[in-house]
């Protein structure tokens, strides 16, 4: 299951690739021809014609694949995140039922010492973590944990 996302950011990769290729054939034809030259000033046309636009290729380039494989990675995570908060389970979708109960459902609720949400007992996220303590009622009044948007406990529950 792949996003549109993914499928946009595979051009700007495959451009940062010909980029990268462009300019190093340029500062090489570059290279090339200075060094068969023996005075400066004949040395300058490949400079200015072939290395500083072969230079310019090769940090175009890396800029592109460095923002390509940011984009990428970036759509990797929603799509994740996007399989992990599913409203319904794969096998629910199949056989056409309606949306499935909320993935949590118990009344307790736990929160990770250092974290900044709260959640059911029975939330994937929590769920077998010696580290979970029960909520400080006085964190969720003030403000310092939200609740956590996997199980969704609602306030009314503590």
């Amino acid at each position: 299951m792949r996003t549109a996302r993914l499928r946009t950011v595979h051009p700007v990769l495959w451009a940062g690739w010909a980029a990268l290729a462009a300019g190093a054939v340029l500062c090489v034809i570059g290279w090339y021809g200075i060094s068969g030259e023996r005075f400066a000033e004949r040395q300058l046309p490949y400079l200015a014609s072939c290395t500083v636009p072969g230079a310019a290729l090769i940090i175009a380039g890396a800029v592109l694949l460095t923002h390509g494989r940011g984009a990428l990675a970036a759509a990797r995570v929603e799509e994740l995140y996007g399989l992990l908060v599913a409203a319904e389970p794969a096998e629910a979708a199949e056989s056409g039922q309606a949306a499935a109960a909320p993935r949590a459902v118990s009344g307790d609720l736990l929160m990770v010492p250092g974290g900044t949400l709260w959640h059911r007992a029975d939330c994937p996220l929590v769920a077998g973590k010696a580290e979970a303590v029960p909520v400080d009622a006085k964190l969720v009044r003030s403000g310092e944990l939200g609740p956590c948007p996997i199980c969704e406990p609602a306030e009314a529950d503590d």
